[in-house]
């Protein structure tokens, strides 16, 4: 968050979302299960302190969102507000002309006990998503799962044995050395769980998914231990971290249950055990699905492979439950005159990247193509003869039309070569280009063509304004019945 002082020195923040504000505000108006179910909304500028705005539009640290707040009497009446407003994302969405998958996603800090992400599909896109094209199963990589794969049968295990490996950290040194790939070690890294030590386990050719780590020891802060804290645990420097011995809380991720024959850290300098079995010798709390899902993970739904899509969040809906409810002590009576906890959910569309999300989606290598309910204008009028009395007529007599049946112009009345004005025309991407011209006219009309066509329609000039207007009607149409 954006933080600062006033003149009288008390802290203040910048919006960057508004949970807190709008249940303190609602939690004074709502006072009875008759003003139940309430949702408020609102269009403004937020502001985020971010580390790394990049992408234009993408990833600002102003910006304009909608952010809206329901106030339920129930969970399963929360649930109804919830996917009243999931329905409607997809169609604003459809309306827009975006294609758009709902995933599955992590709620982050502003918590709540399941959210969605709406994702437009883009290589430009910033977020991983995991994607079974056989069931149809998608998640933001942050809150992917994936099935736990069979266990093998387990071979007799030989006894445990130390090696020596002075400066021999990364999985990369260690599969040079013992010669075997990563996949045969364990990963052991410890983190500190608001405070408390802990310890992950995971094969050497994967990465910890924090989230999923962080949900599953119901943790406010996790943070990976610095080196004092990981001597204190181990007493081994950073590198070295191994199961055997361990006195701290361990998960081990599910791919690594009846594991046998692997190696990890001693838990000693310049030392690893190889020959670890799990089960054997060391002390596993439990075993969950705790690593980054990649393309070829099995799917949880259906058992098949997963694929990884790269995408754009343009929306995001929470149940938020009672948790600023509980806060801010938003109650209401119900109809036995007793105070119940309201139950929330809280959506938004970033408005400014939903924007930037459509050129990246709606484009060719001529330019941006505008779907007419988010263009700029509907059309784009080019004057090809400015110095033509009769041509600039024809021009003001179909922008004063157009413009009096409710479509925006733009007429392009520069002295530039036609070549420049339909570069420049496509660059833009106006939904609906005419061309008026003296030697279209001699010809017998005016020329119309949509941006993504190939073809061009000749139309007499009188009638070309009727011509535009029922082919605007037609792409909004199309729009509409998404």
């Amino acid at each position: 968050m954006f933080k600062l002082k006033d003149r009288a020195d008390r802290l203040m923040t910048l919006g960057p979302t508004h949970e807190e504000v709008v249940t303190e505000l609602l939690g004074g108006e709502i006072s009875s299960y008759r003003q139940l179910p309430c949702t408020v909304y609102q269009i403004q500028t937020k502001f985020r302190d971010e580390i790394r705005p990049r992408f234009g539009l993408m990833r600002a640290k102003e910006f304009i969102m909608k952010d809206a707040y329901s106030f339920d009497t129930s969970l399963e009446a929360a649930d109804a507000s919830y996917q009243a407003m999931y329905d409607a994302y997809v169609r604003i969405f459809a309306r827009c002309g975006l294609k758009v998958r709902a995933v599955e996603a992590d709620t982050g800090d502003i918590g709540g006990k399941w959210s969605h992400e709406f994702m437009v599909l883009a290589d430009s896109g910033e977020d991983g998503i995991i994607d079974c094209p056989a069931c149809g199963y998608a998640a933001n990589q942050e809150r992917a799962e994936r099935a736990a794969a069979a266990a093998a049968a387990a071979a007799p295990c030989p006894a445990i044995e130390e090696v020596a490996t002075p400066d021999v950290r990364t999985i990369d040194d260690l599969a040079s050395f013992f010669l075997c790939p990563a996949d045969r070690f364990v990963k052991t890294l410890i983190y500190l769980a608001d405070g408390k030590p802990v310890a992950a386990l995971i094969p050497g050719d994967r990465d910890l998914n924090e989230h999923k780590f962080k949900r599953l020891l119901g943790a406010r802060r996790l943070e990976l231990a610095d080196e004092s804290a990981v001597r204190k645990v181990t007493g081994a420097p950073v590198g070295f971290a191994g199961p055997v011995g361990l006195t701290i809380p361990v998960y081990a991720d599910h791919a690594l249950r009846g594991a046998t024959g692997r190696i990890s850290g001693a838990n000693k300098a310049d030392a690893h055990f190889r020959n670890i079995d799990l089960a054997r010798d060391a002390a596993v709390t439990a075993f969950e699905d705790l690593v980054i899902v990649g393309p070829g993970d099995t799917c949880p739904r259906c058992g098949q492979t997963l694929q990884l899509k790269r995408g754009i969040e343009v929306g995001h809906v929470f149940k938020l439950g009672t948790k600023y409810s509980e806060a801010f002590e938003a109650r209401y009576l119900n109809d036995k005159g007793q105070n119940e906890l309201m139950v929330m959910g809280c959506y938004g569309i970033g408005v400014t990247r939903t924007l930037q999300a459509v050129v990246e989606q709606s484009r060719d290598a001529d330019g941006i193509i505008w779907p007419i309910s988010v263009a700029p204008a509907a059309v784009s009028l080019l004057l090809l003869d400015p110095k033509d009395p009769a041509v600039c007529a024809v021009v003001d007599a179909i922008e004063r039309d157009l413009q009096a049946r409710g479509l925006d112009v733009l007429t392009d009345d520069r002295e530039e070569r036609p070549g420049v004005k339909f570069k420049d025309a496509d660059l833009v991407g106006c939904p609906i280009r005419v061309v008026v011209g003296a030697k279209g006219l001699a010809k017998g009309g005016v020329e119309i063509k949509l941006r993504t066509a190939k073809t061009v329609d000749l139309v007499p000039a009188d009638k070309a304004a009727d011509a535009i207007v029922s082919l605007a009607n037609e792409l909004s149409a199309t729009l509409q019945n998404q």
